[in-house]
């Protein structure tokens, strides 16, 4: 099913929904809920997911599992998705908290084929298949470790942010404590009691957070590391590589080469 409205089929006596639907570039779905847990794939451009508990970016190729009433707001950026609506007995992630997860060639078209299942699909027939083999894919998907925590601390949540908005790696946790008229052992405590990770895995995820967007609009690895404070692009290549397991060259190639196999979606 394409372009149409969740509240008219979710209803309907099915384990899965599936609904494909094409976002203009900066289309900003607002803060909701869903009582169903949500898969969410963007098979071009990039989503930037907020919740209570913090910030995700889903770059191509991955897809933002979001739990049964989990509140969020979505960014698309020139995004044609996917969505799998899933009832909370077949959902096949028991984690709590949202996770974004690699979609695999298979997963990939899996999830095109699904734009053609009807609401009311025949559960023994094709498409019965179809949806049992998808929550088979997500169960196995990795998740990637693109989230940046936000504390309940309001005043630390507030630097948080503000750095989310303008990242650096070299931001230092010091100057954080000041801020906050702390020690800086006591800062140090304080947040990853409140985020659950140090302060510079922290800053590092937020980093590469940011530098998702900007080499996929084009951006160079060396315009880009500058940009968030590398000291080299091979400082900041190493990081990269480390986290997402390729290059931000390989990264954006393999990104651009997906979006050109992937058929005509008009906005």
């Amino acid at each position: 099913m394409l372009n149409i409205s969740l509240s008219d089929v979710d209803h309907v006596a099915r384990p899965i929904v599936a609904i494909g639907t094409d976002y203009s570039l900066g289309t900003l779905l607002d803060f909701h809920t869903h009582r169903r847990a949500q898969f969410l794939y963007g098979m071009t451009g990039l989503m930037e997911v907020d919740t209570d508990d913090g910030t995700w970016v889903v770059p191509p190729y991955s897809g933002v599992w979001l739990p049964a009433g989990k509140r969020h707001r979505v960014r698309m950026n020139g995004v044609s998705t996917r969505s799998l609506y899933i009832e909370s007995h077949a959902a096949p992630r028991s984690s709590p908290s949202c996770e974004v997860l690699v979609v695999t060639p298979l997963l990939h078209h899996l999830l095109l084929a699904s734009a053609n299942m009807p609401a009311l699909y025949d559960e023994t027939g094709r498409d019965g298949a179809l949806a049992q083999l998808l929550l088979y894919e997500l169960q196995l998907a990795p998740a990637l470790p693109l989230f940046a925590p936000l504390p309940r601390d309001p005043q630390l949540a507030s630097l948080c942010r503000d750095f989310l908005g303008q990242p650096h790696i070299h931001s230092l946790p010091e100057s954080w404590a000041r801020q906050l008229h702390r020690s800086q052992r006591t800062f140090n405590r304080l947040f990853r009691q409140q985020t659950g990770m140090s302060f510079a895995v922290w800053r590092q995820q937020a980093c590469l957070m940011a530098a998702l967007p900007r080499l996929l609009s084009g951006s160079s690895v060396t315009r880009t590391a500058l940009e968030l404070g590398y000291d080299s692009p091979g400082a900041f290549s190493n990081m990269f590589r480390k986290v997402l397991g390729q290059s931000p060259t390989s990264f954006v190639r393999s990104a651009t080469r997906l979006a050109g196999e992937l058929p005509n979606h008009s906005p």
